[in-house]
């Protein structure tokens, strides 16, 4: 999993650096709405997953909550924050 994680965050910090024109990724980081776009994002993932959970749709709930995970992954570089960032807080929490 951490593998996965580092692999998608580097993918991300790219789009960030690049722009691809074609890219989702480069447009949340270039929307109008700025950070905004992807809180918005957030929001509407987390009322998914709860719904998804309430239906006890596992399938749904893995979607939902990979689509959460990849948003707040982009608002950590947005952020100018990493992995690390978010292993360190998760570490002082054990």
């Amino acid at each position: 999993m951490d593998e996965t994680l580092e692999e998608l965050f580097a993918v991300i910090e790219d789009r960030k650096e690049t722009l691809p024109e074609d890219s989702y990724t480069a447009s949340l980081f270039t929307h109008e709405k700025g950070e905004n776009a992807v809180l918005e994002k957030l929001g509407e993932e987390t009322t998914e997953l709860v719904l998804a959970a309430k239906d006890d749709d596992r399938d749904e709930v893995a979607y939902e909550a990979a689509d959460i995970v990849y948003h707040l992954l982009v608002l950590l570089s947005m952020k100018d924050m990493d992995l690390e960032d978010l292993e360190a807080e998760l570490e002082a929490r054990r």
